[in-house]
């Protein structure tokens, strides 16, 4: 269902909340369900941040227990590490720690000791160069916690080269915090080499693949027989999702902490939070307006479930859809679309991005849109020169009809091609 865009003033103010808002849209929306939030733009309080102080406090909750089975030191490493990471970047570290120590506790070194929880500074003193080492071959394929004693029947937990350099990161940062302290008079975990990281191409849509995957999102071609039943009550939300990845760039995390007031439809913008807890806003086209006023029309009948009325993308539970509930979503559609790639939300966001840096050709804007700060990471991820010179590459040679004047000028001049060169 297509939606009429009104014009609008452009001097029209922003208005205070979604009520507000949907009197420009009469006759297009009844007025009778939502609270009046204040979606001022210039508000310090963000509707948004309910989702991300939530995310902030489960994971707090779970770093928490989380250091009850490490050894004591860790409790005051995560202090003094706080004021500069996130809680879900503490709470990463204290996996790979907790795997670390494991490895530890199998090893001679620790010899004797019952649990993690026994390993202190004096141990952490003695660890060498050749425990990291194998710590690194260890994580590579080590056995997941089960109590299957079969070993034929036993599952393995594999980590590739960028996982592997991530776990030896939260290791260098435990011991480099330890050095700096005092707690140990070496820091070993610093001469390790980080495992080589093979630069993998940019992953992303191509123009027929964008068309193809909003076609099969919109009509449900190609769905099963059981996806087309729920295609039906979800596809003006999951239209909705899509044309937004493809049109702003977003992370999938400050797409599912969206709330209804944060969109502003005066201005076209929708208020985020950032990685990190920062806020910011994001400007959407005519294309995304369009679907997501198409989807207020499904949400304004729509009775959220307790604690998630504020959510703006509901899942089929009446609840704020989560991370796992969009990334299938995605991987669902894009199988149809583009089955030699395999596509999540975040090769949408660098199809964004690679297709800003085409068409403005300026990496700072790109960045900025993206909400990076290092320029360098977006040069890294979402331009993909070498891909470029690739194709430029493939179409400078013709094979019926010369395009180069080089070998006719050699032919001219009376020299023959060298065959070695």
């Amino acid at each position: 269902m297509n939606v009429f865009l009104p014009n609008y003033s452009q001097n029209m103010h922003f208005a205070n909340s979604w009520e507000e808002q949907k009197q420009c849209f009469s006759p297009l929306f009844s007025f009778n369900t939502f609270g009046c939030y204040d979606a001022n733009i210039t508000l310090s309080i963000n509707m948004s941040e309910d989702y991300s102080n939530e995310r902030t406090r489960v994971y707090t909750l779970k770093l928490r227990a989380l250091l009850e089975d490490l050894p004591p030191i860790c409790a005051e490493f995560f202090r003094g590490i706080e004021p500069s990471t996130s809680v879900l970047t503490r709470y990463g570290y204290a996996l790979d720690l907790k795997l670390f120590f494991k490895f530890l506790i199998s090893d001679s070194l620790c010899s004797g000791l019952l649990s993690i929880r026994d390993i202190d500074c004096s141990i952490l003193e003695n660890v060498s160069i050749d425990h990291i080492e194998r710590y690194l071959e260890y994580v590579a394929m080590y056995p997941a916690e089960t109590d299957s004693e079969d070993y034929e029947k036993e599952e393995y937990i594999t980590n590739g080269e960028r996982a592997k350099a991530r776990k030896l990161s939260s290791v260098r940062s435990f011991f480099k915090y330890l050095y700096k302290k005092g707690r140990i008079t070496r820091n070993v975990a610093a001469l390790a080499d980080t495992p080589k990281v093979h630069e993998k191409p940019i992953v992303k849509l191509e123009p027929d693949e964008i068309d193809a995957l909003l076609t099969v999102v919109e009509s449900g071609e190609g769905l099963s027989p059981a996806q087309k039943k729920y295609h039906k009550q979800t596809q003006v939300r999951d239209t909705a999702i899509v044309t937004l990845f493809l049109g702003t760039g977003m992370r999938i995390s400050e797409l599912v902490g969206i709330n209804i007031d944060d969109l502003n439809f005066m201005s076209n913008e929708v208020r985020i939070v950032r990685k990190g807890g920062n806020q910011d806003v994001l400007v959407f086209g005519s294309e995304v307006r369009e679907a997501l006023l198409n989807y207020m029309l499904r949400r304004e009948n729509m009775t959220a479930q307790p604690g998630h009325e504020k959510a703006l993308f509901l899942s089929m539970q009446n609840k704020r859809m989560t991370v796992r509930a969009i990334e299938n979503l995605v991987k669902k559609y894009a199988a149809l679309a583009a089955p030699l790639k395999r596509i999540s939300p975040h090769k949408l966001r660098s199809t964004y991005g690679t297709m800003l840096y085409r068409e403005s050709g300026d990496i700072y804007l790109v960045a900025d849109v993206l909400g990076q700060k290092d320029v360098n990471t977006t040069r890294k991820h979402y331009v993909p020169q070498a891909e470029d010179r690739r194709r430029f590459a493939a179409e400078v040679i013709s094979l019926k009809g010369k395009k180069s004047g080089t070998a006719d000028a050699d032919t001219k001049n009376g020299n023959e091609p060298d065959e070695t060169e």
